[in-house]
């Protein structure tokens, strides 16, 4: 087939996701055709080479191509390459379940596998309920969660996500929440300066559990980083709270770490940051370095032990499942990952990189359009503003960030915008000077839309 071939049946079968599909119609939103992928970079049918940043949807941890993850999957499809997880189990899986429990230094005990970071999400809330009714608490039925929140796309997820576009048309669908402010530091929704918060944002969580705690199951948060939320990044001390606010009130923390966990912020999980342990934990993504999908929900003894008791009435069992739960090729594919990973000390590996962006992002403040810069690990976003001293932002119909990815894509680099921000979320692999190539793309993206004079 040929280029306009490809695109022409792309437009004709394939419902895209996230996508209006009536704006495809505009040359400029044509999908790009990849065919190769190799480091940090992807590869069109011109031959054209992009910079991953966004990791091919927050996923690609270790770079295209990885020859280890391709040579395990290769071995692992002559071994089994799938297997019903009702009465079977399998090597993959079991040494999988046993390497995360140990990293988590068995503060976390059991691992729950499903297929993707919106379904672990599901696991979680149905595990959290349904422990409070083992418990005899069945009047616990309702969740907090915040706003600017993004949990997944399946209607429990969407249930407890808090933004608003994704989620408005699918209102009458959803399951009541509570919802809290969200610990947006640069709109501060209690108008704190950084230097003297206090996490005063918290206020809004205690308010609803000092006269809803009887009827709240848990509290789900995407730790430091509400990502889909548009990148936004809050201090450690708001979780170690908002724990101490959980145990007061008997209630669940459920940390969905989708987004940031496996390294993302510069530790395996971003709760450790906090210094505490939550009590539902969700990872996917970087599970797998990007390769195949992978999702687990990791829970404590005190959770596990409700349910492990002689299941005479059948309330004991915890009734989901997927076809490809535990799926024995990303199992293999997580353990080399995990392997990799240790093998690299990937915590001191990343520490470099991590102050490379810190340094390279500065070259941003003088922009008269950017309003903030913020990094948690290797995250880094910049949020664009029309107007610095009001914080004015853009709006939607604007495309601002839009129209940088079409200019970022000119200059070699995949800028994925969310919202008005511009956001880094690369491969671990990434080079100190590959961030500058990276950050100075971005940057002359960014002039060419919004130019200023110095």
């Amino acid at each position: 087939m040929n280029k306009q071939e490809i695109l022409d049946d792309d437009f004709k079968y394939i419902w895209r996701p996230f996508t209006p599909m009536k704006s495809l119609e505009n040359p400029e939103n044509k999908p790009i055709i990849i065919t190769k992928g190799k480091g940090i970079y992807l590869e069109d049918i011109d031959g054209n080479k992009y910079i991953d940043s966004v990791s091919s949807w927050w996923t690609n941890t270790l770079g295209h191509a990885n020859e280890r993850i391709n040579k395990v999957i290769t071995n692992q499809i002559n071994d089994i390459e799938h297997v019903i997880f009702g009465g079977c189990t399998h090597i993959p899986a079991v040494k999988f379940a046993k390497n995360i429990i140990n990293l988590t230094n068995n503060s976390l005990k059991h691992v729950f596998f499903s297929d993707n970071g919106s379904t672990s999400v599901e696991v979680a809330l149905k595990m959290a309920y349904q422990y409070q009714v083992l418990k005899g608490h069945s009047e616990k039925r309702k969740f907090i969660a915040l706003k600017n929140s993004y949990h997944g796309d399946t209607l429990g997820a969407v249930s407890v996500g808090g933004v608003n576009m994704y989620h408005k048309v699918y209102k009458p669908l959803l399951f009541d929440i509570m919802q809290a402010e969200s610990p947006y530091c640069y709109r501060c929704p209690m108008n704190c300066k950084k230097e003297t918060c206090d996490t005063e944002c918290l206020n809004s969580v205690e308010e609803i559990l000092k006269s809803n705690s009887k009827e709240i199951a848990g509290i789900i948060i995407e730790p430091l980083v509400q990502a889909a939320g548009g990148m936004i990044m809050y201090p450690p001390k708001y979780i170690t709270k908002l724990k101490h606010l959980c145990t007061k009130y008997n209630i669940l923390l459920i940390d969905d770490e989708v987004a940031t966990g496996m390294y993302r912020t510069g530790k395996l999980f971003a709760y450790e940051h906090a210094g505490i342990v939550p009590d539902i934990v969700c990872s996917a993504k970087g599970l797998t370095a990007g390769y195949m999908p992978f999702s687990i929900t990791l829970t404590t003894d005190e959770i596990y032990n409700a349910f492990y008791v002689d299941d005479t009435d059948g309330y004991r069992t915890f009734y989901h499942g997927h076809t490809f739960t535990a799926y024995p090729l990303a199992a293999a594919v997580a353990n080399e990952t995990l392997e990799i990973y240790k093998e690299m000390n990937i915590e001191e590996y990343l520490k470099p990189k991590i102050a490379k962006f810190k340094q390279e992002l500065e070259k941003f403040r003088k922009h008269p359009n950017v309003g903030d810069i913020r990094q948690t690990g290797m995250i880094s976003a910049i949020e664009l503003v029309k107007n610095k001293s009001t914080k004015e932002p853009f709006k939607y119909e604007e495309g601002a960030g839009k129209k940088i990815y079409i200019e970022g894509l000119k200059l070699g680099a995949i800028l994925r915008p969310m919202w008005n921000c511009i956001y880094f979320l690369t491969p671990y692999i990434i080079t100190e000077e590959e961030i500058k190539k990276l950050t100075d793309i971005a940057y002359e993206a960014l002039t060419r839309v919004l130019p200023y004079k110095e």
